[in-house]
C-alpha cells in the first residue's frame, strides 16, 4: 500500500466529499440556502487544496488562505433583510465544513468525523424539547415587542 499514496489521496478526497454531503444534506433537507452540492464542494475543496499544500510543503499559509477564502463566501451569503439577518448559520457551517475537509487532507481523521458529527448535532439543537426556554432567540420571536415610531405603537 506504501508504494501507491495517491490510492490514499483519493479516499481522503472521497471522504471529504461524503462528510461535506451529509452537512449539505441536512441543510438541503431543512430547506436552507446552501445543500448537498455546496456542502461537497467546500469540503472536497479545502481538502484537495490541503493535499496539495501537503504536497509541496506549505500547509499553513494554504490553511490561513482556505479559512479566509470560505470566510469570503460565506460573507456572500449573509444577507440582512427588512431589520433580519439571514444566512449566518449556513455561512458558519460552510466556515466549518471546510475544516473537515482540511483536517482529512492532513490525515486528523477523528477530528474531521467529530467536527462533522458536531455540526450535523449543532443544526439540530433548535429541534430539542426544551430549545425555546433556554434560546433568547426564540423567545423575542414568539412574543414581538410592538414597535414605536414616534411615540405611537404600530
Amino acid at each position: 500500500m506504501t508504494d501507491m499514496p495517491w490510492l490514499i489521496d483519493i479516499g481522503r478526497i472521497l471522504l471529504s466529499a461524503l462528510l461535506g454531503g451529509v452537512i449539505g444534506w441536512q441543510r438541503e433537507h431543512r430547506g436552507r440556502e446552501a445543500g448537498i452540492r455546496t456542502y461537497m464542494a467546500v469540503a472536497l475543496g479545502a481538502c484537495a487544496f490541503g493535499l496539495i499544500s501537503a504536497s509541496i510543503g506549505d500547509q499553513g499559509r494554504t490553511s490561513a488562505g482556505i479559512v479566509t477564502g470560505v470566510g469570503f463566501i460565506g460573507a456572500g451569503i449573509i444577507l440582512r433583510e427588512k431589520g433580519r439577518i439571514t444566512g449566518l448559520t449556513t455561512a458558519a457551517t460552510l466556515w466549518a465544513s471546510a475544516s473537515v475537509g482540511l483536517s482529512i487532507a492532513y490525515g486528523i481523521y477523528h477530528s474531521a468525523i467529530t467536527t462533522a458529527i458536531l455540526l450535523l448535532a449543532i443544526l439540530e439543537l433548535h429541534r430539542l424539547p426544551g430549545w425555546k426556554r433556554i434560546s433568547h432567540r426564540s423567545r423575542r420571536s414568539e412574543d414581538p415587542a410592538p414597535i414605536e415610531v414616534q411615540g405611537e405603537s404600530k
